[in-house]
């Protein structure tokens, strides 16, 4: 039984992220508010400013030219460190034999950083990605058994018939002196069906506590409709075995075909998906103009796009409020004006002792990042910190320390210690 979950306005903090809330999508391409073609939109809603506007001048790998200070300053309880840059960079993790890190770049580039040196080398094989839009390289998460076989799992936008979509593959990551590679890359998973347009594809991974179950946030191509069509799996999440077979015990298995791989639908554009540390599923997802969302997943739930929504059309069409007994899931928490959630960390570690098992998401257009205090599955306190740009990623090192990949300009790697 779905049951309304207390929405959190955010007025607190809408002082520190108003100036970024220009109710645009945040991920590079305009939102179609009607469903159909996801061509270019006729509402009103403002075009995302370019990732490589206002960038310093690039080197020859078009990496910004940019040499380390070692400069720490303050940003209220944090110690912040700019470690390095990236081209548009889009996903991050921590490798958990090494502690090196594994970076992406939206056009289709997989940095290894040695984070003892702070030396970097391209990873060859990666698939060919379409770079458009909100397309391109995405995720990227060492296996569940990664310290025994070395592969990690990747997702990317790809051609094909009917037009373009999200793909997860896994592939062994291959170390050597100087070099890395991906080998033996298989494609596990693909969204269907492939539609035209480059936005919306989620494709963020992650794997089951128990890691034998990958789990994959999947929009729904800025065409509505499909969110509420079980028969295909844009706007879901999917649940898989390792393999990328529909896992067993699914809610909708008995139906088959990719049905048999949703575990929850309802979703507009999921770019955040994560396990707590006491096992419960969290995702947050762009809303449209507000209405952005943090919510706990459940098996076999509807969370309502685009019947429901705390937000209303880029064209100033309204939706109907979540409200008790409509049938969806309401958010736990939601934002309006919006903050463009692109990804989502549920921290475990002691750095931060304090905020053990709380939600951190990173503020695309907002240009924040937010803590929401968790005590279970309910939300408490929220807090913001203005950031001075859009924030893609956050991840937890292995020494706790939160670190964040801004994907504007620069695109600065960011290391954040208690001040």
């Amino acid at each position: 039984m779905t049951r309304l979950r207390r929405a959190l306005s955010l007025a607190a903090v809408t002082a520190l992220v108003a100036s970024g809330c220009s109710g645009e999508d945040g991920d590079g391409s305009a939102a179609s508010p009607t469903g159909g073609s996801a061509g270019p939109s006729t509402s009103a809603e403002p075009a995302e400013p370019s990732a490589s506007e206002g960038a310093e001048e690039s080197g020859a790998d078009g990496i910004p030219s940019w040499e380390p200070t070692g400069e720490v300053t303050t940003n209220g309880p944090f110690a912040v460190e700019e470690v390095d840059r990236f081209d548009e960079p889009w996903a991050m993790a921590f490798l958990p034999d090494t502690g090196d890190l594994l970076v992406s770049e939206r056009s289709g580039v997989l940095h290894l950083r040695d984070q003892q040196t702070g030396d970097r080398i391209e990873v060859d094989g990666v698939p060919e990605v379409v770079d458009a839009g909100q397309g391109g390289l995405g995720d990227v998460v060492p296996g569940p058994t990664f310290v025994d076989d070395q592969v990690v799992y990747l997702s990317w936008a790809e051609e094909g018939d009917g037009g373009v979509g999200a793909a997860v593959g896994r592939a062994r990551l291959q170390r050597g002196d100087g070099s890395a590679s991906l080998e033996d890359l298989e494609v596990v998973w693909r969204q269907t069906p492939k539609v035209s347009g480059d936005g919306h594809f989620g494709h963020r991974i992650a794997f089951s506590p128990n890691g034998r179950r990958l789990f994959v946030s999947s929009g729904e191509r800025q065409l509505m409709d499909p969110a509420q069509d079980t028969s295909n799996t844009l706007g879901s999440i999917v649940r898989l075995t390792l393999d990328g077979d529909p896992a067993p015990g699914n809610p909708f298995a008995d139906r088959g075909g990719p049905s048999a791989e949703i575990y929850s639908y309802g979703h507009r554009n999921p770019l955040g998906l994560e396990f707590a540390p006491d096992g419960h599923l969290w995702s947050s997802e762009m809303g449209p103009e507000g209405g952005d969302e943090l919510n706990l997943i459940e098996p076999g739930n509807n969370y309502g796009w685009p019947e429901v929504s705390n937000g209303d059309h880029y064209d100033g069409a309204g939706i109907p409020d979540h409200a008790p007994g409509d049938g969806y899931d309401a958010p736990v928490a939601s934002w309006n004006p919006s903050i463009s959630p692109g990804s989502l960390l549920l921290y475990r570690g002691d750095l931060f002792a304090d905020w053990n098992g709380d939600a951190f998401l990173g503020g695309l257009s907002g240009e924040t990042l937010i803590r929401v205090d968790l005590d279970g599955t309910e939300a408490g306190e929220v807090t913001a910190w203005e950031m001075p740009a859009r924030i893609r990623a956050v991840e937890e090192a292995p020494d706790g320390a939160i670190w964040l990949l801004e994907d504007e300009g620069a695109g600065r790697l960011v290391r954040l210690t208690p001040a």
